[in-house]
């Protein structure tokens, strides 16, 4: 989910600091509190948001990870999917398209039930059953069928070769659930979570509001994650200032997602005392999406034009500063396959290229289109970057913009829907590789719901990426899906993100509690010097 002019270090070099972590000592038992600006609202449209066959956002796998086992999970400091329920897993041929796992003995879920093969099967055609809107189950459209062997082997026979399949294991859609507890055809609603993960959770609500998360060490936990406390609370705020004034006052102990710049800018430059803040790997990325069915965008040339309009850097300056940097690509400069297929097919920006574009296409203007966004999903510069990209629009005296903010609940309902004709969107990857920052948005079931479908990517050149077990030798590949993105424009890429952690210097594991995928990893953090 992210893109760069300015080239990043290579993944693997943005982890090896974290590789010489400092010791983590364990919690004697008094809770660590991670305060959080995602929200988590179960509401008649979306009811069911931390039930595996529906969550995807990252705030609700958050949660997922610390509860839910996944037969592989990607290591501390990043790298290939390691078993975690599994004792092992692998391609069972050379085609990749069989891959089988054996469980670890004994694992039972937190109740005291076994863990089988069965549940395993269970959980992953109940994602593929239930196919919410969300597009979740996309991850695992891929299997073909699931076959049990004993009460400890699984087999996933795939449709097609597909080298990334391990990490799709190690998402929270392929947790391991009870059928005791989950229905086979139905989402679960509301908030409680039951699984096999490291964790068990009680939730606080306040209306169809949760606004509290207390992880308590899961004693039958069996899997390759080692917890460093006993117990961790997870609590949401407002906003990142409310989050902040939490820390300064010594009421939590870290705050995760997400700071805002000017917090991050203010603890770099003016520490304050007891207080430290940390950078860590990430990869998130922002970008506009567009309904290519709506009357507004639908014209190709539209779309064109406000690719050749946007002034990435002069926005990222203006609202984001050192914290981002403009992004040309779907995928991030620090992922294979990375390019720069919208500066190659754009170059600067260009109202006079622009209205060419418009011209040539028999479309008048100003062209009227609203831009919607989130208000309360990805931080409070959102409406301030919003704000500067319809500026962009208007000066170019080519559209007539508007700004219109909803919360995420019903912006998120909104946009699956198609009521916007053009929508702003974080991604922050399931996993890090390039098939992960493309799928999602041009596959089949993708995660926007777009009616945009280009068949020569969907139908060719994404199964012909999948088959390449070495990922580099997929890079011409994602060039050529790239291309036709800029293109055809069905999303605009902004920019790519930093990520950023504060937290008291009592704690100590942060450097490893949030990853690059933006994944919370609670068993992280303990109490102590290092």
């Amino acid at each position: 989910m992210n893109r760069k002019t300015l080239v990043l270090p290579a993944v693997a070099g943005l982890l090896a600091p974290l590789l010489a972590a400092c010791g983590a000592g364990e919690d004697g038992g008094a809770g660590i509190v991670v305060g959080t600006t995602d929200q988590f609202i179960a509401t008649e449209d979306a009811p069911a948001p931390l039930d595996p066959a529906y969550a995807y956002d990252t705030g609700a796998w958050n949660i997922l990870r610390q509860t839910v086992q996944t037969l592989m999970h990607t290591p501390r400091g990043g790298g290939e999917p390691v078993p975690e329920a599994a004792e092992s897993c692998g391609f069972s041929d050379k085609a990749s398209e069989s891959y089988r796992c054996k469980l670890r003995s004994g694992l039972t879920f937190a109740d005291g039930t076994p863990v089988t093969a069965e549940d395993v099967k269970y959980s992953i055609e109940r994602v593929l059953k239930i196919k919410s809107d969300n597009g979740t189950a996309a991850l695992l459209a891929n299997i073909d069928t699931v076959e049990t062997q004993g009460t400890d082997g699984v087999v996933f026979h795939l449709k097609s070769p597909d080298a990334t399949f391990p990490h799709k294991l190690s998402t929270p859609v392929a947790g391991i659930l009870s059928k005791d507890k989950y229905a086979a055809d139905k989402l679960r609603d509301g908030f409680d979570v039951d699984g096999s993960g490291p964790y068990t959770m009680k939730v606080e609500r306040d209306g169809e509001k949760a606004t509290r998360f207390v992880f308590t060490k899961n004693p039958a936990y069996k899997g390759d994650i080692t917890l460093r406390n006993d117990k961790v609370e997870l609590r949401p705020y407002a906003d990142a200032g409310a989050m902040g004034a939490a820390l300064e006052s010594d009421d939590i102990d870290m705050m995760a997602r997400s700071l805002s710049q000017k917090q991050i800018k203010d603890l770099t430059e003016t520490p304050k005392d007891g207080i430290e803040i940390t950078e860590v790997p990430g990869l998130e990325i922002r970008y506009l999406g567009f309904n290519t069915n709506a009357p507004s965008v639908q014209e190709k040339a539209v779309r064109q034009a406000m690719a050749s309009v946007v002034d990435r850097g002069a926005l990222v300056n203006l609202v984001y500063g050192p914290t981002a940097e403009p992004l040309y690509s779907l995928i991030p400069s620090s992922i294979t396959g990375h390019a720069t297929p919208f500066f190659d097919e754009y170059g600067e920006p260009d109202a006079g290229r622009a209205a060419k574009l418009l011209k040539d296409a028999g479309v008048k203007t100003p062209v009227k289109v609203t831009l919607n966004y989130t208000t309360d999903h990805y931080g409070a510069e959102t409406a301030q970057e919003f704000e500067a990209i319809k500026k962009q629009l208007v000066a170019s005296e080519l559209f007539d913009a508007t700004v219109q903010g909803s919360e995420w609940s019903k912006f998120r309902t909104a946009q699956k829907r198609g009521d916007y004709a053009v929508y702003g969107l974080g991604w922050f990857p399931d996993y890090p590789d390039p098939d992960n920052y493309v799928a999602p948005f041009l596959d089949s079931d993708n995660f926007l719901n777009t009616p945009y479908v280009n068949k020569v990517v969907r139908d060719q050149l994404i199964p012909r990426s999948r088959r390449l077990a070495d990922r580099t030798a997929a890079a011409p590949v994602y060039a050529q899906i790239q291309k036709i993105v800029a293109q055809d424009v069905p999303v605009l890429p902004l920019w790519q993100g930093k990520q950023y952690v504060a937290a008291r210097d009592d704690l100590n594991g942060v450097e490893y509690a949030l990853n690059t995928s933006s994944d919370l990893l609670l068993w992280e953090l303990g109490r102590g010097t290092a």
